[in-house]
C-alpha cells in the first residue's frame, strides 16, 4: 500500500470517530431516562406535559422545579444540574392499563405516535459523511501538487505540465524570423512523426536539442511550436521544479519524469531555463554534494544511462551556455545546440507581420522601414513595439494604428517614456547643445550609423535627450576605425559643451560610461592596441567559483596598468579629433542646437538639409 492510500485510510478513519462524536453530542438531542416508577409518580403530581406514547416508549417533557420530596435526592441532583425549565426524557412503556385513565386526571396532554427513527437517522450520517468525501477529493486532486495533503504524498512527483497538440495553440507558422531554427525543429518533429524514414541506412534519432540565446529570441516560443506540431505528449517545466529543500527530491522528480515520457512514448520533455539545474558541477567550494548535483547526475544518467529511452527526445532552452556542465554538452545527450540568434532585418519585418496580424495597420504603415528602425531587437521588442502602438492609438481615439503610432512606440521602448520637466533656458541649451554635437559628429565621421531623429525631449529615469541612429544593414564585424569614429560620436557631446560654453555638464555621463566600456574592449578583447599585441585579458566568459564573485585575474599588475594607458590613450585621440572636428563645422553645430530649441525634435531630412545648406567655416 502507497502511502496515498495509507494516509486516505487514515483520514476516513478520523472522519468516522468525528462523525460518531458529532451524533453523540451535537445531532442527538439530550434525552433523560426516567424509570417508569417515576414517571407515574410524577405524572401524578403534575410534573409531565406533551407526552408521546409509542410502541416501546414514552416521550415527554419534565418540569424540573418542585422535584424535592418526590423523588431520591441523588435523582433530583441528576434531573436539575443542566438548571431549571423543561427537560425532555424518555422511559419504557410498559402494561399499564390505568395508564390512560391517570393521565385525564392529571390533565396531560398525550398522544399515540407510530416513529420511523431509520430515516433521520440514515440522514444524520450519510449528509456528513458526503461532506467528508469531497473534502478527500478537494484535498487529493486540487491540491495534489501545490500543497496539503497531496502535496505532501507528490513532494517526489514531476511538476511537468502534459500538452497535446491542441492546448499549446502555437503552431511553426507563428514563428518567424529564425527560419534556421525553426528548420532544426522541424526536423525533430519529423523524428518521432517518421522515425524509420531517419534509420533506414542505420542513424539514430538524437536524443536531445539545446536552444541557446540571448533572452527574447523566441526560444519557449519554438518549444511551444514543436508541442503544436508533433501531436505527441510534451511534458514541459523549468529547471527551477526540480530543486527543493528536501534532500533527494529532485533526482526522485528527475526519475518520475523520464518514468512519465517512457511511458507516453512517442514523447518530448522540455525543459525551460536549463542553466538553473545544469550549472557546472565544482563550483561550489562550500561542498560537492549539494541537492542541486545529485539532481543534475540523475539527469545525465537518465539521458544516456544504461536505460536507453526510445521515442524520448529532450529539449531544454538556456541563455547562458557557459555556465552548463561539459556532460551535459557532449554528443549522446544534447546532440544538437540550436542557436536562436537576433533577427536580421528580413526577420524582424517577418516577426512584426506575425504581430501586426491582429492589429489594425493602417496603409500607410510600412513594416519594413519599422524593421529598419530596430537593428538589434528581438522577437519580444517587436510584439512590445506593435502593442505599444495599438495602445497609444486607441488612446488617441484612431480607427488604426499608423506611422507615427509605431515611432513614438519605438521611442518609448529605446528611450522610455516621455517626462514633463521644468528646465531653465540656460538648460535646454545645453542639452541641445550636446545633442546636436552627437549628431554632427554621426553625420559627418565615415563610418557610422546614419542619424534618424534628433530629441531634446526628456524620456525615461535621466534621458534629456537623444540622438537616434539607425544602420542601413545588419552587422557582424566592425573594424577598427569604425570603433574609432563611434568613440567619436559618444565623446561629440561633451566635446561640444566644451567648444560651445567652454564649460562641461553631468549630462555626458552615460556616453561616458558607454565610451569606457567600448574601449576596453577595443584593448583588452579585440586587439586593437599595438602595445597590448595580440592578446585578450576577458577570461574568455568564465566565471568565478561563487556566482556575482569576481573571476580571477590572469595578468599582472603591469599588464592591467598598461591596459588602463592604452585606453586612455585612445580616448584621449578620439577627444581630440571630434574637437577638431565639431569647431571646423561649429557653424552646423549651433544652427542644428538652434533649430532643436525652437522644434525640440529634428528628423533626418532637415538634418541632411542642413548638411547640405551650411558649409564649413
Amino acid at each position: 500500500m502507497d502511502k496515498k492510500h495509507i494516509a486516505s485510510v487514515w483520514y476516513f478513519l478520523a472522519a468516522f470517530l468525528i462523525l460518531t462524536a458529532l451524533q453523540d453530542y451535537v445531532f442527538a438531542p439530550h434525552v433523560e431516562t426516567l424509570a417508569y416508577g417515576e414517571f407515574k409518580t410524577l405524572v401524578e403530581k403534575g410534573k409531565v406535559s406533551d407526552l408521546a406514547i409509542g410502541a416501546k416508549f414514552i416521550t415527554g417533557r419534565l418540569k424540573r422545579d418542585g422535584l424535592e420530596g418526590l423523588l431520591p435526592k441523588a435523582r433530583v441532583e441528576v434531573l436539575t444540574k443542566s438548571g431549571t425549565g423543561e427537560q425532555q426524557f424518555m422511559t419504557v412503556k410498559v402494561d399499564d392499563p390505568t395508564l390512560v385513565q391517570d393521565l385525564r386526571q392529571a390533565n396531560v396532554n398525550f398522544r399515540g405516535e407510530v416513529t420511523s427513527t431509520w430515516l433521520p437517522t440514515l440522514l444524520s450520517w450519510l449528509v456528513p459523511m458526503g461532506l467528508f468525501f469531497l473534502i478527500w477529493r478537494f484535498a487529493f486532486k486540487k491540491l495534489g501538487g501545490g500543497g496539503g495533503l497531496g502535496g505532501l504524498m507528490a513532494i517526489g512527483k514531476s511538476k511537468a505540465k502534459v500538452y497535446v497538440q491542441k492546448d499549446t495553440g502555437v503552431t511553426f507558422s507563428d514563428v518567424a524570423g529564425i527560419d534556421e531554427a525553426k528548420a532544426e525543429l522541424v526536423e525533430v518533429v519529423e523524428f518521432l512523426k517518421t522515425p524509420e524514414r531517419f534509420q533506414r541506412l542505420g542513424g539514430k534519432i538524437p536524443k536531445g536539442v539545446l536552444l541557446v540565446g540571448v533572452p527574447g529570441t523566441g526560444k519557449t516560443l519554438l518549444a511551444k511550436a514543436v508541442a503544436g506540431e508533433a501531436k505527441v505528449p510534451f511534458f514541459s517545466l523549468s529547471g527551477s521544479d526540480f530543486v527543493e529543500m528536501f534532500v533527494g527530491v529532485g533526482a526522485a522528480r528527475v526519475r518520475d519524469l523520464f518514468a512519465q515520457a517512457v511511458q507516453h512514448a512517442p514523447s518530448i520533455i522540455f525543459i525551460d531555463e536549463l542553466d538553473a539545474l545544469g550549472k557546472a558541477r565544482g563550483m561550489n567550494p562550500l561542498g560537492g554534494h549539494d541537492e542541486r548535483e545529485q539532481t543534475l547526475n540523475q539527469l545525465l544518467v537518465e539521458m544516456d544511462g544504461f536505460d536507453t529511452n526510445n521515442g524520448v527526445i529532450i529539449m531544454a532552452a538556456t541563455n547562458r551556455p557557459e555556465i552548463l556542465d561539459p556532460a551535459l554538452l557532449r554528443p549522446g545527450r544534447f546532440d544538437r545546440q540550436v542557436l536562436v540568434d537576433r533577427p536580421d532585418l528580413k526577420g524582424r519585418e517577418a516577426i512584426l507581420r506575425v504581430h501586426a496580424k491582429g492589429v489594425t495597420v493602417a496603409p500607410e504603415v510600412d513594416l519594413a522601414t519599422i524593421a529598419a528602425k530596430t537593428s538589434g531587437f528581438v522577437g519580444a521588442d517587436l510584439a512590445n513595439i506593435v502593442n505599444e502602438a495599438a495602445l497609444l492609438a486607441a488612446r488617441q481615439g484612431k480607427e488604426a494604428v499608423g506611422m507615427a503610432d509605431f515611432d513614438e512606440a519605438i521611442d518609448r521602448v529605446v528611450a522610455g517614456l516621455k517626462k514633463t520637466r521644468v528646465m531653465s533656458a540656460k538648460e535646454r541649451e545645453i542639452v541641445a547643445t550636446h545633442e546636436a554635437g552627437h549628431a554632427v559628429a554621426a553625420a559627418c565621421l565615415p563610418g557610422t550609423d546614419p542619424v534618424s531623429k534628433i530629441s531634446i525631449v526628456s524620456r525615461g529615469i535621466a534621458a534629456l535627450g537623444y540622438t537616434q541612429q539607425l544602420p542601413t544593414e545588419d552587422r557582424y564585424l566592425m573594424t577598427r576605425s569604425e570603433l574609432f569614429n563611434r568613440l567619436c560620436v559618444l565623446l561629440g557631446g561633451r566635446t561640444a559643451e566644451e567648444i560651445v560654453f567652454g564649460d562641461v555638464s553631468t549630462g555626458a555621463q552615460n556616453d561616458l560610461q558607454r565610451a569606457t566600456d567600448l574601449v576596453r574592449h577595443m584593448v583588452a578583447q579585440y586587439g586593437m592596441s599595438e602595445k597590448i599585441g595580440l592578446m585578450t585579458f576577458d577570461g574568455g566568459g568564465r566565471t568565478g567559483l561563487l556566482p556575482g564573485l569576481p573571476q580571477p585575474r590572469e595578468h599582472s599588475e603591469d599588464t592591467a596598468r598598461l591596459i588602463d594607458a592604452e585606453a586612455s590613450r585612445i580616448l584621449v585621440e578620439a577627444h581630440v579629433k571630434v574637437s577638431a572636428l565639431l569647431t571646423d563645422k561649429r557653424s552646423l553645430l549651433e544652427e542644428l542646437a538652434r533649430r532643436l530649441l525652437e522644434k525640440e525634435v529634428v528628423e533626418r531630412d532637415e538634418l541632411q538639409a542642413l548638411l547640405a545648406g551650411v558649409k564649413p567655416s
